[in-house]
């Protein structure tokens, strides 16, 4: 694991309900240099979802190993799903190999391993207002509890007042101007040196 001298990876952050998915997406769609950091985790994979290419799913066991031996070097552990998750060493590098732009969706401890270790340019979504975050948040899961709910918005304010400020970048990703938000992380990478 070490730095290198080319500008490759990204990280695309924010509060859950920002966006960060869509905008991922949305890159990948324009062509281009990118692929998407495939991160690992021990829940068990959804209807829909591939093994390498949405997660990386192992057991409990195989990710503490991988804690252990530096494959996994970061991670969050989710007590209410009994789930981890963290960045898996051997995808991003196989990405830096084929000499790709690498946007990883990470949370703030995820964002500064990037950052020290591989020169990441660090972006956070904003959302437009705080009701507009509120409606996504509950529209996301309409059968969330009161208590979930006060949750989650109890972490998206701490991630939005103090981890936000530790980010290169904080772009508002506003309903309906997706596209915008597209065009500003392309403008940023192209100011900051990254071959798209």
């Amino acid at each position: 694991m070490k730095a290198i001298d080319r500008k490759q990876v990204v990280v695309i952050a924010g509060p859950s309900g920002s966006g960060k998915n869509a905008l991922l997406q949305a890159l990948l769609k324009r062509g281009g240099n990118y692929a998407r950091l495939v991160t690992a985790t021990t829940r068990h994979s959804r209807e829909g979802e591939k093994n390498g290419e949405d997660y990386i799913f192992i057991s409990v066991d195989a990710f503490r190993r991988g804690l252990i031996d530096g494959t996994i070097p970061e991670h969050r552990f989710i007590p209410t799903l009994g789930t981890y998750y963290g960045i898996y060493l051997p995808n991003l590098e196989k990405q830096l190999a084929e000499r790709r732009i690498v946007l990883a969706q990470v949370d703030i401890i995820g964002a500064r391993l990037l950052k020290r270790l591989y020169g990441a340019t660090t972006i956070f979504l904003m959302p437009a207002s705080p009701q507009e975050f509120e409606r996504r948040v509950r529209a996301r899961n309409p059968n969330m509890s009161p208590d979930e709910f006060k949750e989650r918005m109890r972490i998206a304010k701490i991630e939005m007042d103090e981890h936000s400020k530790e980010f290169d970048c904080r772009i508002q990703n506003a309903d309906g101007k997706l596209e915008e938000a597209v065009n500003e992380v392309v403008a940023i990478l192209k100011k900051e040196g990254y071959t798209l």
